[in-house]
């Protein structure tokens, strides 16, 4: 069981990026309580992955904070980062190492234990079902192997908080039940868990509270129940976004 930890697990403050001129995340107000399960849904270009990225120090805010567990990720990095482990997506690795050389690495990385890294990657690549592959080469991995290495490089020094991105693109179904019991466990043995993905049935399966971004601000947040207001996640998002209805008319040439 981890310490208890007071205050939010990650509370973003009027974060703000522009890329040419265009705002993409806009002053975005945003708070993970500590223990939940979180889920952060938005269509593409909503500011999703930026904010993400600005919330764990892989990018640099024009403006606004963000604090892990009360701490500045830019103010105070090495503390911030001690506290999270972070599965982004497209995650760049490196190519040229195996498996278990990727996470001896990251281990050794963070000031590890030689030995303790080389145990607690053994029970990963056996959970993840990647003792086959631990003495290929990242190069040669499918886009679901990355994605399970690079989230056994994010469990590895046992974080307070876990931030993936669309952790479950592209992992084959079995897989997929291992990585969703893993993240069960680490909430419930007091974790927080932040998961970005499009695929509502699954943040409705797994997380206890979302928020939806839309134009590089949060539009709705609150427990799952709260968003949700009566209707599935996929029903209430489309509204909150302004989503097209169901196609009814028109295409009638497909049915030629």
């Amino acid at each position: 069981m981890r310490s208890a930890t007071t205050g939010p697990a990650l509370r973003l403050a009027g974060l703000t990026k522009a890329f040419g001129g265009r705002r993409v995340v806009d002053h975005i107000e945003l708070e993970v309580p500590s223990g939940s399960f979180f889920g952060l849904v938005g269509p593409n270009g909503a500011g999703k992955t930026t904010s993400l990225s600005m919330a764990v120090g892989l990018l640099r805010p024009d403006g606004g904070r963000a604090e892990i567990f009360g701490a500045d990720v830019w103010a105070d990095a090495a503390r911030a980062k001690k506290l999270i482990g972070v599965l982004p997506d497209g995650l760049a690795m490196p190519e040229r190492l195996t498996g278990r050389e990727l996470l001896r690495f990251t281990g050794l990385l963070r000031g590890m234990d030689r030995a303790e890294v080389e145990r607690r990657a053994g029970e990963l690549l056996q959970t993840l079902g990647l003792v086959a592959a631990e003495r290929t080469l990242v190069m040669e991995y499918s886009t679901g192997m990355r994605k399970k290495i690079g989230l056994a490089a994010a469990l590895l020094h046992a974080p307070k908080l876990l931030v993936l991105d669309e952790p479950l693109e592209a992992v084959d179904p079995v897989s997929a039940a291992t990585i969703k019991a893993i993240l069960r466990r680490f909430v419930r043995a007091g974790g927080t868990v932040v998961l970005s993905s499009h695929v509502m049935a699954v943040v409705e399966q797994l997380c206890d509270r979302v928020a939806v971004i839309d134009s590089g601000r949060v539009v709705a947040a609150g427990s799952l129940v709260e968003v949700r207001a009566g209707l599935s996640l996929e029903e209430r998002f489309v509204s909150l976004v302004g989503g097209q209805s169901p196609l009814t008319e028109g295409l009638a040439w497909l049915a030629s």
